[in-house]
């Protein structure tokens, strides 16, 4: 077998492909790339970082409230829409947050962001519900126990931080979802287009 292949003159192989199998000719891969943005109309304010919260709100005396969770429950109707960012931190549930972590967003966002850049704002009030607790060991009765520490009441579909300036989603979505992640209630990213998109679906 091998000796009669090894004395053939011509090849086995003669037949060349007909022009339907044919290789196509070879083409250079050229992208369709999406017009840069020119970010004309976007105006970075004089203090674009976020602002510091203090631990206690800045009043001579507090009064201290029954524990109300009507202030959690339910669909927020303040601070539903962006007002000068594009993007922001959307609750999906209720909760409470404390100053750790307003201080945890204040850190993080700060750091990442660039200020000739982008600006990032509060959609929450600093914290001005007091939280009361007594002292281990106490007995029961003699009223309401002194003030602990102070907290911020979020319903579901508030939002909580804005971020805009001269940048992307995709440039700012990985920070965002971060700090969603680590909120003591369900968040997320969302921009303004998926804001939109989310509002519309709960009227269908």
């Amino acid at each position: 077998m091998w000796r009669l292949l090894s004395g053939a003159r011509a090849p086995l192989l003669r037949a060349t492909l007909s022009d339907s199998w044919a290789a196509p000719p070879t083409r250079a891969c050229l992208k369709t790339l999406l017009p840069v943005p020119t970010f004309e109309d976007v105006s970075i304010p004089e203090k674009p970082k976020l602002r510091f919260v203090e631990r206690a709100p800045l009043v001579p005396k507090v009064r201290r409230e029954p524990k109300n969770l009507r202030d959690i429950r339910g669909p927020s109707t303040e601070a539903t829409e962006f007002t000068e960012g594009s993007f922001a931190i959307l609750a999906l549930g209720g909760g409470y947050l404390h100053w750790g972590h307003f201080e945890m967003m204040h850190l993080t966002i700060n750091h990442f962001m660039d200020p000739k850049n982008m600006f990032a704002l509060w959609r929450v009030p600093a914290l001005f519900k007091a939280i009361t607790r007594k002292s281990m060991g106490q007995r029961m009765g003699g009223g309401k126990g002194a003030i602990d520490h102070y907290v911020t009441p979020v319903k579901a579909g508030r939002l909580i931080v804005e971020v805009g300036g001269r940048c992307e989603f995709q440039e700012v979505q990985g920070i965002l979802n971060q700090v969603a992640h680590k909120l003591p209630f369900p968040a997320k990213a969302v921009s303004r287009e998926t804001l939109e998109k989310m509002q519309k679906d709960q009227e269908e």
